[in-house]
């Protein structure tokens, strides 16, 4: 694979870290837009773009590129060796389709602010810094998210690597292997990341909702990830008829039935927020056959997803069970069915004590106003969370949310979040 951007940008020469900055985005922009948005599907060029406009930034200014054993990129500083323990900063150099530009890709280009800022310092850290710049967290092409980091662990398995992008493309073994990464110790639940080299991991995201704007609030410090249990398919099916000729009580119609469960499943959601359960609850999927549509015809059969979050495992598991009940409940009364794909779960994690106390002074210190919030979105700090690496995030706000093409976000804030990460690391040594 090669890691380095093709194009002729002298990265050195940009005046100021704002510019540089705003400069990666716009190459990245130029590359790996869509017409509409962002689109970097992971384990494809256009991820590889990404990955190659920040690896030609990284080896203008010194620094050496390790590729990991799934296809990661790690940047260190000449003289780390790659041996010894190091604080990690990484995020992801994916997107979803027609997505925004920011998502994870900020994260990146903070990590190497703060690699350039100590090279320029000169100053030398007993634990160093490296960046590590992470494939495929975004869950939608391949249903499964955190593949880059949860592949470092042992945790991505047969039915994972045969899963196709987006349900028709090739497969997400085959797009790795044509990325040159060797899939049988993937396959076999190898672990591939000694966590005795992890002294932490740090993240830099931008929030994605809008409480940051809300509160005015530059950057803030993550207290937590929250889990998700999700069904990317589930059908309902019912029966089928002429809409004129069969009576209330005789249907068995599937979108009524969608619905009352949908009605059940939020009422359900509002008293446990009432008792002060954090949890959020989504069906982001519906649809029926296109093939079978007419005004005339009762619809025999809906397909939705189905997406619970929480930063606790065990309000993830009450409220699915909550799910599952009220679907029994709704096919009895209504008489149709309800067929599930694979479940996938996903841990919730919460972020290290000692590191979130690191984080709010650094934030303090640079002159922020230290608040922390938790964070409804995945991330793969939570993998490095769960695997036992103290880990913690920073996030920065943006405007008109995430994972859309009008994602917005200030290079002033993102500055912001990297002189906290610079702080945190550097107060480290």
């Amino acid at each position: 694979m090669n890691a380095a951007s093709e194009t002729a940008i002298d990265w050195t020469a940009f005046p100021s870290e704002h510019d540089l900055t705003d400069a990666m985005f716009a190459e990245l922009t130029r590359l790996t837009g869509d017409g509409v948005g962002i689109t970097r599907e992971c384990y494809s060029p256009k991820e590889d773009a990404a990955l190659g406009v920040f690896s030609a930034v990284a080896e203008a200014h010194g620094f050496l590129i390790d590729v990991d054993p799934v296809g990661n990129l790690v940047v260190r500083a000449p003289e780390d060796d790659g041996s010894g323990p190091a604080h990690y900063i990484g995020s992801h150099a994916d997107s979803v389709p027609q997505g925004g530009n920011y998502d994870g890709a900020a994260g990146i280009v903070a990590g190497l602010l703060c690699m350039i800022r100590l090279r320029g310092s000169g100053r030398v850290l007993t634990t160093p810094v490296r960046v590590i710049m992470l494939r495929g967290e975004e869950s939608a092409f391949y249903g499964r998210a955190n593949i880059g980091s949860r592949a470092l662990f042992g945790m991505i398995d047969g039915k994972d690597l045969a899963a196709r992008s987006r349900g028709a493309g090739p497969t997400l073994a085959q797009a790795m292997a044509a990325t040159g990464i060797d899939i049988a110790p993937i396959e076999a639940g190898q672990k591939l990341f000694d966590v005795e080299k992890a002294a932490s991991y740090l993240e830099l995201h931008i929030e994605q909702g809008p409480v940051m704007v809300d509160r005015a609030l530059p950057a803030a410090v993550v207290s937590g990830i929250r889990g998700n249990l999700r069904h990317r398919r589930v059908v309902c099916r019912g029966e089928a008829g002429h809409s004129g000729t069969i009576p209330r009580w005789l249907r068995k119609d599937a979108v009524f039935a969608f619905a009352d469960l949908i009605g059940r499943l939020e009422e359900h959601w509002r008293v446990l927020l009432e008792r002060g359960l954090d949890l959020v609850v989504t069906t982001g999927i519906v649809g029926t056959d296109p093939a079978e549509h007419a005004l005339s015809r009762i619809p025999g059969e809906v397909m939705f997803s189905f997406e619970v979050r929480s930063q606790s495992h065990d309000t993830l598991e009450g409220f699915y069970e909550l799910f599952r009940s009220e679907c029994r409940a709704v096919g009895q009364q209504r008489g149709v069915s309800f067929e599930f794909d694979d479940r996938v779960y996903t841990e919730p994690a919460r972020m290290d004590e000692k590191v979130i106390a690191l984080l709010s002074k650094a934030a303090e210190d640079v002159g922020l106003n230290p608040q922390t919030l938790p964070s409804g979105a995945g991330h793969d700090a939570a993998v490095f969370a769960n695997a036992g690496i103290p880990s913690g995030m920073i996030f920065v706000r943006n405007t008109n949310g995430s994972h859309n093409p009008h994602e917005a976000m200030d290079t002033d804030d993102l500055i912001k979040g990297t002189d906290v990460l610079y702080k945190a690391v550097t107060a480290h040594n």
